[in-house]
C-alpha cells in the first residue's frame, strides 16, 4: 500500500493553447479540461493506474468537486471534512510544452483540522509500505508539519511506520530536514531549483547541466538523516543517491507536450519499483521512464506503465565520481 498525503490539493483546470501564449492578448483554447490534482494525488492516480492499492488523504468536504471528482474517478481517498471549499488552479499550456501555473493559496487549516488530518494519516499509513507526503501546505499550518508528522508516526506507529517519502518545496522542504533524525525522510524529491536551494553553494543551472555536481550535492544531505535522494534534472534526467552508492539516468528526447505532473510521476515510478524489490538503478531507471512520460502526454494527464520505457533510460553508475564519503 501506497499512502499519499495532500494538504493542500487542487481542482486543476488545464487549458491547451494552438500558439504560444501572449501577456495581455486574447487567445482561443484548443481544448481544456478539469481534474482533481495536488502532488499527493497525482502520484496516487500513478500508482492505481499500476494496478497497486493506494489511497490519498486530503482535507476537504464530502460535497466538494474535488472529491466527487476523485470519487467519479474511482480512485481511493480519505477526505477530512473542513466546512471550506478547496483550491481552483489553473495551468495553461503552450505547444512546445512551456506550462504557466496559476496556484490560488487554498483553504486555511485550523489546529484542530491539522491534528485530525495527522490523525487521518496515521489510520491509513499502518502497515503500508510508502507515505508518501507531498504539495504545498496551505495557510494556517506552519512550515514544519511534514517534520512534525514523520516524527509522529513514528514514535506511534513504530514498526508499522511506513518509509516517507517528502516531495515538497520552500519552508517546508527546509523545515523537513532542519528537525533532525527523528523528521528526516526516507526518500527526498527535490529537482535542480530546490536542491540548490537546500544545500546552497551552486544554482540550478549548474545542476542540470552536471549530473556528477548534482549527485555530490545531493550526497550532502543524507549527513541530514536523508536515507535516498532522486533529484529530478529536467532534460538532464535525475539523480538517485544513497548510502550505497550514486546513480544518474537519462531518457532519450521526447517531445514535450505538458511538465504538469512529471515530477510526481517520477515519484510514483520510484515507489512502484521499490514495491516490486527493483535494485536502486532500476527504480532510478523507473522514475525517469515515468518523468518523461508524463511530459509527452496532454495536460494533466497522469502516465499508467503502458506509457513509459524503462528500457529506454540509461543508468550509469557515479558512485566513485567526486564522492564526499569515499
Amino acid at each position: 500500500m501506497i499512502v499519499t498525503l495532500t494538504a493542500n490539493p487542487s481542482l486543476d483546470r488545464t487549458i491547451d493553447l494552438a500558439a504560444p501564449l501572449v501577456r495581455g492578448g486574447v487567445q482561443r483554447a484548443t481544448a481544456t479540461h478539469s481534474q482533481p490534482a495536488g502532488k499527493g494525488v497525482n502520484v496516487s492516480r500513478a500508482v492505481a493506474a499500476a494496478g497497486r492499492p493506494t489511497v490519498a488523504v486530503l482535507p476537504g468536504d464530502p460535497s466538494d468537486p474535488l472529491v466527487l471528482g476523485l470519487a467519479e474517478d474511482g480512485l481511493p481517498h480519505l477526505a477530512l471534512p473542513i466546512g471550506q471549499p478547496l483550491r481552483s488552479n489553473v495551468t495553461v499550456t503552450e505547444p512546445d510544452g512551456t506550462t504557466t501555473k496559476i496556484n490560488e493559496p487554498g483553504p486555511t487549516l485550523s489546529a484542530a483540522d491539522q491534528d485530525a488530518l495527522a490523525a487521518l494519516v496515521a489510520e491509513a499509513s499502518s502497515g503500508a509500505a510508502w507515505l508518501v507526503l507531498a504539495g504545498s501546505l496551505p495557510p494556517g499550518v506552519a512550515p514544519d508539519y511534514y517534520a512534525r508528522l514523520a516524527a509522529r508516526l513514528r514514535r506511534t506507529l513504530g514498526a508499522e511506520c511506513p518509509r516517507i517519502a517528502v516531495d515538497t518545496s520552500g519552508a517546508p522542504l527546509g523545515a523537513a530536514l532542519a528537525a533532525g533524525p527523528e523528521s528526516a525522510p526516507s526518500l527526498l524529491k527535490p529537482n535542480a531549483e530546490e536542491l540548490a536551494e537546500l544545500v546552497g553553494g551552486t544554482t540550478e543551472a549548474e545542476l542540470e547541466a552536471s549530473p556528477e555536481l548534482a549527485a555530490d550535492t545531493a550526497r550532502q544531505l543524507l549527513d541530514r538523516g536523508v536515507e535516498a535522494v532522486l533529484a529530478t534534472l529536467g532534460a538532464g534526467g535525475a539523480v538517485l543517491v544513497t548510502r550505497d552508492g550514486a546513480w544518474r539516468a537519462s531518457h532519450p528526447p521526447v517531445a514535450a507536450r505538458s511538465t504538469v505532473g512529471a515530477g510526481d510521476s517520477s515519484l510514483a515510478g520510484y515507489v512502484l519499483a521499490d514495491l516490486a524489490g527493483v535494485d536502486a538503478p532500476g527504480r532510478l531507471a523507473r522514475a525517469v521512464a515515468y518523468g518523461a512520460a508524463a511530459a509527452s502526454l496532454p495536460g494533466s494527464v497522469i502516465p499508467s506503465p503502458h506509457h513509459t520505457d524503462p528500457g529506454a533510460v540509461t543508468v550509469v553508475d557515479i558512485t566513485r565520481q567526486g564522492s564526499r564519503h569515499d
